[in-house]
């Protein structure tokens, strides 16, 4: 089974994103869920947004990383929104990476190297109207045309954290269909090919 650190997205760690994180330790996965707020949720886009710049951007992605130095080094990085800032720059910058999932996000491959590394799968997901991913589509584009191990799985709708079940941005047709990939992702990792729900 795979050893998974998920990185939670501006509004913080929510009961959503641990729920997430459940449901993939329900199929059997060991999964981190490090706090990148030190507990603070905020209930709309906006308010964790300006939380965000308070703190600084940069910041708050070197929290992620900081995260992950007492972890084994073989994860798979999955991140949320914001949350994919530190679980893309991990997969691309620190040795042993198993994989990544970028949900809701996508950066470009040349903010944390030359190319994606060679063998570390990467899924990205979001839905294809999502105003915020908008600007990141192009990049998830390129990433998948300059990999070989890459696939991008755009949702129908508008909805940006769609798969946060504690959000009133929930998809839960899109959410279970998202969990479901993401299961199987990591059951192929290791041979098994996955556990589907």
């Amino acid at each position: 089974m795979a050893e998974v650190v998920l990185f939670h997205h501006v509004q913080g760690l929510t009961s959503g994103v641990v729920a997430f994180a459940d449901e993939l330790r329900a199929a059997g996965h060991t999964v981190h869920t490090p706090d990148l707020f030190d507990g603070r949720t905020f209930d709309s886009l906006e308010e964790g947004t300006a939380y965000v710049r308070q703190v600084g951007f940069g910041e708050v992605g070197a929290r992620g990383v900081r995260a992950a130095v007492e972890l084994p080094r073989e994860l798979v990085h999955v991140g949320f929104s914001l949350g994919v800032v530190p679980a893309q720059e991990l997969a691309q910058t620190r040795d042993g990476a198993r994989g990544a999932l970028l949900v809701h996000a996508c950066i470009p491959v040349s903010e944390f190297g030359a190319a994606w590394p060679a063998g570390v799968p990467v899924q990205v997901h979001a839905m294809e109207h999502d105003p915020f991913f908008t600007e990141d589509a192009e990049a998830a584009r390129a990433l998948v045309a300059e990999s070989s191990d890459a696939e991008l799985f755009l949702y129908p709708g508008d909805r940006h954290l769609f798969a946060d079940s504690s959000l009133p941005s929930y998809d839960p047709d899109a959410a279970e269909l998202l969990t479901r990939r993401a299961v199987e992702f990591l059951g192929a990792l290791d041979g098994d090919g996955g556990n589907p729900r």
